[in-house]
């Protein structure tokens, strides 16, 4: 006979614990914090929402709005579980016009992250800034300078929930959910203007004007090939008390994955049911295993029950069914009213081969990466005419120039290449982290980059090339910093070194950086002259790995004489250094050899990758340089050598330094291919496909 066990003793769990657990049931990725705290911005009455993320929200989250903000005396309970200022007794649900009303966004956050806001209203004087752990302050809130509305920083989101953390997909993953969700309310809130970026880009993800329209930001997000093919529904059943106004893609248009948008009552909310049933009315219009575009906003007030999910992405409402069905018959009858509008493109074109074969038009590859062009036997770039031409130069070093208000400017200038002997690297952290990359090179990007044909640069920090015959849109920023850091990574120990043509000291640099709003560097992190002078002495402590390993040389005055070779032909863009000098001492994980040297590599690569902006910035140095030894002289035919010669100088290092290191050096990794960093805009094979139904 079996022993039955004894009872378990019920207890009260602790407060900590009960708040963790709803935070993990509201707070499941770092998208649904956004989502919660985009929604508090609207609810504020915000006309500007600006976000910022790094490592896809992992480590921060920031959101900007010029909302009408909190008030001091709210904001120490504002991270407290149901504290809310839209509810104030349950009847209120069934008539509940906001977004929040259960005062558990920022309190579930505050459990998982460490969490900033500062506030400013409209009548105060100055903003407040609060820290928050665990719904609680961390100490008293402290006024500071700030602009009206409400910016709120998440910092090491899930860091006491290690479990939730490992279980979430990679950054890049995750930066893609997020990017969703901003897309999907810049479109329905149009009024509104959305920014999104990552943390030190200057290229937005998404960027959306306020007071523009729907069909404007559907262009900007998905692009002119949806927006031109959009059809408008109104549709209203007064029986029901429900309201629809939609924009769907009509015939013409067809994507291999759905793009579903459903907003009921202004919440972004998924409806399978109502999915389903849509997707069955394009059936007939559509190729087999296309989809539709379609946005749809529906509003039924007094029917809806909005409290039956944590994260309020399903929602419950009268005679559903009812609704689905109308909603459905709307959009046939719309279809069907426009089919007589379809388009189609024909072109035959046929030629023939040596052996006598049919070569179609959509057969034949424009261009050969093979292939020799005239400007490879040239020396040097070719450049503006003018009287004091301006090149690429490979015995190129950094200087330091005084400006008149004293500040610290940075230039180039041909000075002396030193390289070392080569040496044999036997570290096993380094021969490990070499393996890591061979096995995560993606072959076909491997392959695209090895035969690629440059088309164009379309800016700095993007250009065109061609492969067989595709075209596509890279982004050479990303590109390069994976560059740079496999060859620190496979140069490790071996590198050539930029003589300074004078010493550059640490402690301006640092203190340039701290000066710097992107440092992240607050009052509460202590006086800046400290910080640096701790820069120094740590750098200083180091200096003799930084300078076996990386070719970085400091002296024992705290100053840097040297910095590494990578790529011939090509220096980093020097307004970065101080941000990297101080990054160095802040972010760099010295503890590990494995960790120090991926840490440090990525700091590096950072400083050297392509950025925007980097040779405006050094046009107009060298404006001033000029003007000071040509005093009296022909300035106009100065102005005229610092103006055109540099401008084709980028584009030359672009396309004749860093796409011939892409296509021999580079081992692309696999997240390259997952985010956007390489986008495919045509394929000519698919230009001339014709889709026809009967």
């Amino acid at each position: 006979m079996a022993v039955r066990p004894e009872p378990g003793l019920i207890q009260r769990l602790d407060e900590i614990v009960v708040n963790r657990i709803a935070a993990g049931e509201v707070i499941q990725r770092p998208a649904n914090a956004l989502k919660e705290m985009i929604e508090n911005s609207l609810d504020a009455g915000a006309t500007n929402i600006q976000v910022t993320v790094r490592q896809g929200g992992l480590k921060m989250l920031q959101i900007q709005d010029n909302g009408s903000g909190i008030r001091k005396e709210d904001m120490t309970i504002v991270c407290e579980r149901f504290t809310t200022s839209k509810l104030q007794k349950f009847e209120d649900l069934q008539t509940i016009s906001t977004y929040g009303f259960r005062g558990e966004a920022l309190a579930s956050i505050s459990h998982v992250a460490h969490v900033t806001i500062t506030s400013r209203t409209p009548e105060a004087k100055c903003a407040f800034r609060g820290q928050y752990t665990d719904g609680k302050l961390k100490e008293p809130v402290k006024p500071c300078a700030g602009n009206v509305g409400t910016q709120i920083t998440v910092e090491d989101l899930f860091y006491n929930v290690p479990t939730r953390r490992k279980a979430l997909r990679s950054p890049a993953e995750e930066h893609s959910r997020i990017v969703e969700v901003v897309s999907r309310y810049a479109i329905h809130n149009a009024s509104v203007g959305f920014t999104l970026k990552k943390q030190g880009e200057s290229m937005a993800d998404v960027r959306t004007p306020p007071g523009s329209s729907q069909s404007d930001n559907i262009r900007t997000v998905f692009g002119a090939s949806i927006a031109r093919e959009l059809l408008e529904i109104d549709h209203e059943v007064k029986k029901l008390s429900v309201k629809m106004h939609g924009l769907v893609s009509n015939a013409n248009y067809s994507m291999k994955k759905s793009v579903f948008l459903l907003f009921i009552n202004h919440r972004l909310v998924d409806s399978s049911a109502l999915r389903k049933a849509i997707d069955s009315v394009y059936q007939t219009y559509l190729p087999k295993g296309t989809h539709p575009f379609y946005l749809l906003q529906v509003s039924t007030p007094q029917n809806v029950d909005v409290n039956v999910h944590p994260t309020k992405q399903e929602v419950h409402f009268l005679h559903e069914e009812s609704v689905i069905a109308s909603i459905q018959e709307a959009i046939e009858a719309k279809l069907l009213s426009t089919s007589n509008s379809r388009t189609f493109f024909a072109q035959v074109c046929v030629r023939t081969t040596l052996t006598g074969e049919k070569l179609y038009a959509h057969q034949m590859v424009r261009t050969d990466s093979r292939e020799q062009k005239l400007d490879a036997f040239l020396s040097r770039p070719p450049t503006a005419s003018s009287s004091r031409q301006m090149e690429p130069q490979p015995d190129t070093a950094v200087v330091r120039e005084g400006g008149a208000d004293g500040a610290c400017g940075l230039s180039s200038v041909p000075s002396k290449k030193l390289k070392p002997v080569r040496r044999e690297i036997r570290l096993t952290s380094i021969l490990s982290l070499r393996q890591e990359i061979e096995e995560n090179s993606h072959p076909g990007l491997r392959e695209m980059l090895r035969e690629h044909k440059f088309v164009g640069c379309v800016t700095e920090e993007l250009a065109l090339v061609q492969h067989r015959t595709k075209l596509y849109l890279v982004n050479t920023h990303r590109l390069s910093k994976h560059l740079f850091y496999q060859l620190i990574m496979y140069d490790f120990g071996n590198f050539g070194m930029y003589s300074l043509s004078e010493p550059a000291p640490i402690f301006e640099l640092a203190m340039l950086a701290l000066d710097n709003e992107d440092s992240g560097w607050t009052p509460v992190d202590g006086p800046k002259e400290d910080l640096a002078r701790y820069v120094v002495d740590f750098l200083t402590s180091h200096a003799e790995m930084l300078k076996d390993y990386f070719s970085l040389q400091i002296d024992k005055q705290g100053n840097l004489l040297t910095l590494p070779i990578l790529l011939d032909n090509y220096t980093p863009a020097l307004a970065g250094l101080p941000m990297f000098v101080l990054r160095l001492a802040t972010e760099v994980t010295w503890e590990s050899e494995k960790e120090c040297f991926t840490t440090f590599a990525k700091e590096l690569s950072d400083l050297y990758a392509v950025r925007r902006n980097v040779y405006s910035e050094y046009v107009a140095s060298h404006k001033h340089h000029d003007s000071d030894n040509n005093a009296g002289g022909d300035a106009r035919s100065s102005s005229s050598s610092c103006s055109q010669s540099p401008a084709v100088t980028w584009q030359w290092t672009v396309e004749h330094v860093i796409y011939p290191a892409f296509r021999t050096l580079l081992m692309p990794p696999k997240s390259l291919s997952e985010d956007t960093s390489v986008l495919q805009l045509a394929d000519l094979p698919d230009l001339y496909k014709v889709f026809e139904r009967c």
